[in-house]
């Protein structure tokens, strides 16, 4: 029985319940009364439990994140594709750049020669498939 075909019949009873009856038929009233509320918390919490278990699992599911290419995205692959970004892009070759992923936040620590490379690293790292957040940590550093 639903929350609000409880209610209906909670408030059937209260009527009987307030009109001329007898005692015993106001305790027997007063009693369905309880355990129509007592139902009615126990239908509630059943729902808020199973709300929680399908907002774990949604969030877990938000975990298992997959490329357009159909490769699961782990942060180990995120920091691999980042890493291999910064090799090919001229404006960071002399920099010096660690990358840390973990819950699909991308740290990036280390030096850079210009503030424009500083900018690139974060730019690469932002636009890299999976990647929800960057820590940009890097110093630009001139030769």
């Amino acid at each position: 029985m639903n929350v609000s075909k409880l209610l209906v019949v909670l408030g059937l009873v209260t009527v009987v319940a307030g009109s001329s009856c007898s005692a015993k038929n106001k305790d027997q009233a007063r009693q369905a009364v309880e355990d129509i509320e007592d139902k009615t918390k126990e239908v509630a919490e059943d729902a808020a439990n199973k709300t929680k278990e399908v907002a774990a699992d949604v969030a877990n599911k938000g975990k298992e994140v997959v490329s357009a290419t159909g490769e699961a995205i782990t942060d180990g692959w995120i920091t691999t594709k980042i890493r291999a970004k910064f090799t090919d892009d001229k404006l960071l070759n002399d920099s010096n750049i660690n990358v840390e992923t973990s819950d699909r936040v991308v740290r990036l620590k280390g030096t850079v020669a210009s503030t424009e490379g500083k900018k690139r690293a974060v730019m690469i790292a932002s636009g890299t498939e999976g990647v929800l957040r960057v820590v940009d940590e890097v110093t630009v550093k001139a030769k």
